[in-house]
């Protein structure tokens, strides 16, 4: 079931933000869908949790324009120094993870675009083993009232999976 809708969602994020739709914001295309997807991986050997967030550049840039000054184009960034600040901050304000009742902080390791959307990639250390991890999402959820944030998380190659819808924002796994 999970590998069904993750391939559904891969189809979702390289096929329709293709196509042009009507337009609701000043001359910018919107898509019918507003979907993140957050992968996280958990690496024994190297006691990591590798995270990958997958947006719309369209819809982040939405976001951190609402408080950047100047401005993001993330395609094509001024500074790219800004753009990762910017990015730790907003990930960091809507991304929270609890790993086996502790809280940790995770160091935004960079971004890159592919087609339509951004990843951004992040990493926590000193994770050896990974029983419970909780999770509090919201994601795009300030600006797209229309949100669904995917999460998929693996450890020890066991993968789990839910969707949050707008305004549901937390969830816990047990390994």
């Amino acid at each position: 079931m999970a590998l069904i809708l993750h391939q559904w969602l891969l189809m979702l994020l390289t096929v329709i933000p293709g196509m042009q739709y009507s337009t609701h914001l000043a001359d910018k295309p919107v898509h019918p869908f507003y979907i993140s997807v957050t992968e996280i991986n958990h690496n024994a050997t190297e006691k990591t949790l590798e995270i990958s967030c997958k947006m719309f550049t369209e819809d982040l840039e939405t976001v951190l324009n609402a408080t950047a000054n100047p401005k993001v184009d993330i395609s094509n960034p001024k500074s790219k120094d800004q753009v990762n600040r910017l990015l730790n901050q907003y990930i960091s304000s809507h991304l929270q993870l609890r790993v086996n009742g502790q809280p940790v902080k995770f160091e935004l390791l960079g971004f890159e675009e592919e087609k339509e959307a951004t990843w951004s990639y992040l990493q926590v250390d000193s994770i050896s083993s990974v029983k419970t991890i909780e999770i509090l999402d919201s994601l795009l959820y300030d600006s797209f009232k229309e949100q669904i944030n995917l999460v998929h998380v693996t450890v020890s190659g066991n993968r789990k999976s839910t969707r949050l819808n707008n305004p549901d924002t937390s969830f816990r796994f047990t390994f």
